[in-house]
């Protein structure tokens, strides 16, 4: 700590900027105007390569989410990729265009839906002149949940994303995904113990590939993959526990014990029964209450 007895008496902030190096601007010689700059990005060669990705990533961003469970609506962050590919004889794309549409959209009010996305990802192959784009929005998405036995209520929330693909020739491919949260209680130690038995928690991770002839006005796949984890685990998560709804939770997964290798198991069955679905892949990370390390599963099945 410095003491004063007397003000400083200090140069102006002119002056002060020069003394930390500012200098006085050059001569500008180049163009001002868009039109008369150079576009180097739209340079047509041969560079030797097709690039399978250009764009940008993890783009924060406001944006509105529709859920059929409450709340309906609700504001959030997503987090977002676009790119598109590139041909052998173009240099490279317009970045800007990426988030001059983002904002576009933004203005009108940008809803997470599926045909919402869809319509983005057409629009960003036209507006980047390119034969196909890709979108990818990851975002948290909460749900109310009811207590068992008193019926409290309080906010969960699972890890959510969007991915859609769209080519000029081939059309639309959307894959959606969600982590839901579960409890897990080892078969193995309710086996062999006298009494008790420990749990896990349980991370359910699904990535799905839709019909194209999903329709969200009927279903809100939100729901559909955060049932499939929860109503084959040994108990949900609850935001809110009073005694009896504990008592509840925690005798209901004693009664449903569950290994890794059920859970992903049980979740597939289910996703294979949603005619909407058309390929799912099912991880469950279970973490060990008695070890250090997780416990892990996955299954892989194309229904086409």
């Amino acid at each position: 700590m410095h003491e004063t007895t007397s003000k400083k008496q200090l140069p102006n902030k002119h002056d002060r900027h020069q003394l930390f190096g500012s200098v006085e601007p050059g001569p500008r010689t180049k163009p001002a105007e868009k039109s008369k700059m150079k576009d180097l990005q739209n340079t047509k060669k041969d560079f030797l390569f097709e690039l399978d990705a250009v764009g940008i990533s993890n783009v924060k961003h406001p944006v509105e989410i529709p859920s059929k469970l409450n709340p309906t609506k609700q504001t959030s962050i997503g987090t977002f990729y676009f790119a598109s590919s590139i041909m052998q004889d173009s240099k490279g794309t317009n970045m800007s265009r990426f988030t001059e549409q983002l904002q576009e959209y933004h203005t009108q009010g940008f809803e997470l839906s599926l045909e919402t996305l869809k319509q983005f990802t057409h629009d960003l192959h036209q507006r980047l002149d390119q034969r196909d784009a890709e979108l990818h929005v990851s975002f948290p998405w909460f749900f109310e949940r009811e207590a068992p036995f008193t019926g409290q209520t309080g906010l969960n929330h699972a890890d959510a994303w969007i991915q859609v693909n769209y080519h000029k020739t081939t059309g639309f491919e959307v894959k959606v995904g969600l982590t839901g949260k579960v409890t897990t209680l080892c078969p193995c130690s309710k086996e062999i113990s006298e009494y008790s038995a420990h749990n896990q928690r349980g991370n359910i991770k699904m990535e799905v590939t839709l019909s194209p002839d999903f329709d969200e006005k009927q279903a809100d796949w939100k729901e559909l993959l955060l049932e499939a984890a929860e109503s084959n685990a040994s108990a949900r998560i609850h935001p809110v526990l009073k005694r009896p709804d504990e008592k509840m939770v925690t005798e209901q997964a004693y009664e449903n014990p569950r290994f890794v290798e059920d859970m992903v198991r049980l979740v597939a069955s289910d996703l294979y029964e949603i005619d909407l679905i058309d390929q799912f892949t099912v991880k469950c990370t279970n973490e060990e209450s008695i070890h250090l390390h997780d416990a892990i599963a996955s299954i892989t099945y194309d229904k086409r």
